[in-house]
């Protein structure tokens, strides 16, 4: 018993110096609340279900934070939810407004010198998708077109590099938010809209009817990872993201989470995205340490 009394002891004392080299558990623990940003249509990563966030990247990060109360013996702590978009969600995080932002942000090494990021959970290329009657799926098949990406994402950046270095005289457009980008394609405002090809497969399947677009076979970009964003400079916090969601990569959770949200039908309109594991994400999930950058 006193064994197990001095363990119990130890593990109170490392928890307590954790929290207090980081000031982002010190706020969390001191508020007894922790924030997480969310996007309002990312299907079906991070969006809005009845006014509600949900998603993978929800799910994810909910049990992220049972993960943090179980190991660092916290108490319950209240989760507020902060809609966060591709234009503020830097800032955000690096004002301390959202401790953790849970949607679609593409870890680059550009971007680990704004915020820190989790393991990946996820990988995705850059394409573009079109309406199938205009029969685009190269690259060369934008030339001269209208295309429209949206504001804050780095797709811009891959496209302009692309219309640069092809001379492709693509004439590039923003958008607002991918909902936007995605209606120009489909009242031909825009030939083309170039974005994360899981979020493309999220709005093609929502349509009226989804065989009207097409996703190309090109891509823009290697395959990239989606991390978790958090502040800079806090390790601590980091570390301690990281182990929760190693456990939960270790366990069954992540398996079922992923058959929730890729394989089985999503709300609110109980469309199948149908997308199986890929060997790619089942490697990070066995050895994310590995594939962490």
């Amino acid at each position: 018993m006193a064994i197990l009394v001095t363990s119990a002891i130890g593990q109170t004392a490392a928890a307590h110096d954790l929290i207090a080299s980081s000031p982002t558990l010190s706020h969390i623990v001191s508020t007894g609340e922790i924030t997480i940003g969310h996007r309002s249509s990312e299907i079906p990563f991070s969006y809005l279900v009845n006014g509600q966030p949900t998603g993978y990247a929800i799910d994810l990060c909910l049990n992220v934070i049972e993960g943090l109360e179980k190991n660092l013996g916290l108490n319950e702590l209240k989760v507020t939810f902060v809609p966060v978009t591709p234009a503020n969600r830097f800032i955000l995080v690096r004002n301390g407004e959202v401790d953790i932002e849970c949607g679609v942000t593409t870890n680059t090494p550009e971007r680990r010198r704004q915020a820190a990021f989790s393991y990946p959970h996820f990988l995705t290329a850059t394409r573009y998708v079109s309406l199938a009657e205009k029969q685009m799926n190269s690259l060369q098949d934008l030339a001269g077109q209208s295309v429209v990406s949206t504001t804050g994402t780095i797709n811009i950046a891959q496209l302009n590099e692309l219309n640069r270095t092809q001379g492709l005289n693509i004439s590039v457009m923003l958008s607002r938010d991918h909902e936007e980008a995605f209606s120009m394609v489909a009242s031909e405002q825009a030939s083309a809209f170039v974005m994360d090809d899981i979020l493309l497969a999220g709005l093609v399947s929502t349509a009226t009817d989804p065989t009207a677009f097409r996703i190309s076979d090109a891509t823009l970009s290697s395959p990239e990872p989606y991390g978790l964003m958090m502040p800079l400079d806090d390790a601590v916090f980091v570390e301690q993201v990281n182990k929760a969601l190693g456990d939960i990569y270790q366990s069954d959770t992540i398996f079922t989470l992923y058959e929730k949200w890729f394989l089985q039908p999503v709300p609110p309109d109980n469309h199948v995205l149908n997308l199986p594991l890929a060997p790619e994400l089942a490697a990070i999930f066995a050895n994310p340490e590995q594939h962490q950058k």
